[in-house]
């Protein structure tokens, strides 16, 4: 049963009235028997918070009020790495992270976030919904989380710059630009001769504005939500790589819900995650307007040139290396020869 907050308070105002009669069943009714919560590091106003929203209201209904998600939006329970680190003690029993930071407890799970691979959201969808997603679910399994089967969409990622437009792979000679605490991303801007430096996403907006770096790289859709435009002049659509969320949950959290609670949750998830897919699709189509009427220079570069600069940087061959042939081999499956 679900009491609008005003409705509660008269309905606790009149069991007050009657002696508190009424008192213990309105308690009992607004009581869920589990409530967990699920945190993201992204603002409210991203389509992957309203879809969650929408997600966790619908859970609700299918469950009669059985299963409660209270969703933490926007790093309000601290830094990805720390809610990774609550999601494998219980301390969150819900987190989506993307594959590209999960690497430091899961190495195989960044391997969509390889420089230049993916061409478009076709080659995409087909790689992470079908072979090389199922081989990445499994090592994430092995790492005692419990994992979703569709991913979430954050996007193709940019490079926006304070100083100066990315035409080519030698414009980033020596840029100091903010990458996530992930080794692919250090690894790939070094071969790129840049200067990366490792920030967590709560701290880029003020390190952008004091000029600790000149530029980062994130998608279109996360550049307007965050509002990074106030602090960026330039934006470069260099789509070098791209980055998606698996919803991730506590193992043991997961397996002591019952199998027909646990069937809602899992199937509602995936139905957000795939209507989030269109909603930031769509988002990003019309952003970049948007965001050059709030003053972002766009340009768009070649992408052939900085393949063949991570190619013969020997990028492509060491993390083949680290990723294994397996997992190498279903990425080339997918996106055609890059080492």
């Amino acid at each position: 049963m679900n009491f609008s907050r005003r409705a509660l308070l008269k309905a606790s105002a009149a069991s007050a009235v009657l002696g508190g009669i009424g008192a213990p069943f309105v308690a009992r009714a607004q009581q869920a028997e589990f409530t967990y919560k699920y945190a993201n590091n992204l603002p409210d106003a991203h389509p992957l918070n309203v879809r969650a929203k929408e997600m966790a209201a619908a859970i609700k209904t299918e469950t009669n009020g059985k299963f409660d998600l209270q969703i933490f939006p926007n790093n309000q329970l601290g830094s990805d790495t720390d809610m990774l680190s609550q999601i494998r003690s219980g301390g969150i029993e819900f987190f989506t992270l993307s594959g590209l930071i999960l690497a430091t407890l899961v190495p195989a799970a960044s391997i969509n976030g390889i420089g230049f691979a993916f061409p478009d959201y076709d080659t995409v969808w087909k790689a992470m919904d079908g072979e090389l997603g199922a081989y990445v679910r499994g090592q994430i399994t092995k790492a005692n989380l419990a994992v979703m089967d569709k991913m979430w969409d954050n996007g193709f990622r940019e490079t926006t710059s304070s100083t100066k437009p990315i035409n080519g792979p030698d414009d980033f000679n020596g840029f100091k630009i903010r990458v996530p605490v992930s080794p692919l991303w250090t690894s790939m801007f070094k071969a790129f001769d840049a200067a990366p430096a490792s920030i967590n996403f709560s701290e880029v907006y003020s390190a952008l504005q004091t000029k600790v770096v000149e530029g980062q790289e994130n998608p279109l859709a996360i550049i307007s939500t965050a509002k990074l435009y106030e602090v960026q002049k330039y934006c470069s659509l260099t789509n070098h790589m791209w980055d998606g969320f698996w919803f991730l949950a506590n193992r043991r959290a997961w397996e002591k819900l019952p199998e027909d609670v646990r069937t809602i949750v899992a199937r509602n998830i995936n139905a957000a995650a795939v209507n989030e897919r269109g909603d930031v699709a769509k988002l990003n189509a019309g952003l970049r307007q948007e965001l050059a009427g709030k003053g972002l220079t766009f340009n768009q570069p070649e992408t052939a040139p900085f393949r063949e600069k991570l190619r013969s940087a020997g990028f492509y061959s060491e993390w083949k290396g680290k990723y294994g042939d397996e997992a190498w081999a279903l990425l080339e499956k997918s996106v055609g020869k890059l080492s």
